[in-house]
């Protein structure tokens, strides 16, 4: 059955492109910018086995952008307070993997719950609101984008501090500790750089579909090397594109934003995993062969 030409044309309309796209100036580089620290943090997201805690830092993250809405200050400021709240509890409360997961199942449905308060008492755009949850193409102001800038330099800066010990402690956190490194503290600390990235993206992807930027670029890129540095090299690739060409897709169409992201997102996932199980089957092949 053939597509419905007004679905298409809501999903790829074109027209008057050159134009909108200067209204867009100010998202196209916060999302360069968000593609970037996502796409370093991705990686250490993975390794340590934190999906699940960028979710839940997401969901606070959307209700503190939720009462500033509410009340009427920077929605940044309260995407921030909201998510280093989260990524504080995460940090201290959670450090075995299973009071971690508690701790995050309880504060999600909470996060979530309370935004949804807040939105419901909001009575300004329709917008504004939906943009919180799926992300808004135009969402991204001159103030906020100078946020977003502020806070990547300290995100960046971060893991450039704790690259070595981070990755030391991810991989064999207990040969980590037997060595110095201070493991304890470095969970809350990466927690709360996570908190700030999380805070960044709201604005831009939204808080219901940060695991598409924080996570399967990193993902993807694990499946075709193991290589630390072109891991992280890939993951930065996959999660920029991802973004950037997200917000130019959606501004030739009518819809939010995440479909557009996640989608190019998926697709480099699933390209990655293809690639993967063939090197996979070639190892394979390779090794059944006798030598001489």
């Amino acid at each position: 059955m053939a597509a419905d030409p007004a679905i298409l044309h809501q999903i790829f309309d074109f027209t008057d492109y050159s134009q909108l796209l200067q209204l867009v100036h100010n998202s196209i580089i916060a999302g360069a910018i968000l593609g970037v620290v996502g796409g370093l943090i991705s990686v250490f997201v993975m390794r340590r086995d934190l999906p699940f805690a960028v979710h839940g830092i997401s969901e606070l993250s959307f209700a503190g952008a939720a009462a500033a809405l509410l009340i009427g200050i920077n929605v940044v400021i309260g995407s921030l307070i909201g998510s280093i709240i989260a990524a504080l509890l995460i940090g201290t409360l959670g450090m075995r993997a299973r009071d971690r997961n508690s701790i995050i199942g309880v504060l999600m449905p909470f996060g979530l719950g309370l935004g949804v308060l807040f939105l419901a008492l909001y009575k300004g755009r329709g917008a504004n609101k939906f943009g919180l949850l799926t992300g808004q193409i135009v969402a991204v102001d001159t103030p906020q984008l100078s946020w977003l800038i502020g806070i990547s330099i300290v995100v960046v800066l971060s893991l450039i501090v704790l690259w070595r010990p981070l990755t030391f402690a991810s991989l064999d956190p207990e040969v980590a500790a037997a060595r110095g490194v201070p493991v304890r503290l470095l969970g809350p600390t990466f927690m709360l750089v996570l908190g700030l990235t999380v805070a960044m993206s709201v604005q831009i992807v939204g808080a219901l579909l940060m695991l598409s930027i924080l996570c399967t670029p990193a993902a993807a890129a694990m499946r075709v090397t193991a290589t630390p540095w072109l891991t992280a090299a890939l993951s930065v690739v996959f999660s920029t594109v991802s973004v950037v060409g997200g917000i130019l897709l959606a501004l030739g169409g009518a819809l939010p934003i995440s479909p557009y992201i996640t989608t190019i997102s998926f697709a480099f996932y699933a390209g990655c995993r293809i690639v993967g199980i063939f090197r996979e089957r070639a190892g394979w092949n390779r090794r059944a062969v006798p030598a001489g």
